[in-house]
């Protein structure tokens, strides 16, 4: 782990928080993301790139 994580912010899955620095375990967490808000809205930046594979993968068929 580098000290530049520990300056990133990610979200627990379980607690549904974000913490500053991977606190968690990493079968519990999100991330890394820049912000605190970006880590908070974790699910929505997962379902927004999950639709775009989606969409990327309808465009190769």
């Amino acid at each position: 782990m580098t000290a530049k994580n520990d300056k990133k912010w990610y979200f627990n899955t379980r607690t549904e928080q974000a913490e500053l620095g991977p606190k968690s375990p990493i079968s519990e967490r999100m991330g890394p993301y820049d912000t605190e808000e970006d880590a908070l809205n974790a699910w929505k930046i997962v379902e927004e790139r999950n639709r775009k594979w989606e969409e990327q993968d309808r465009g190769w068929r």
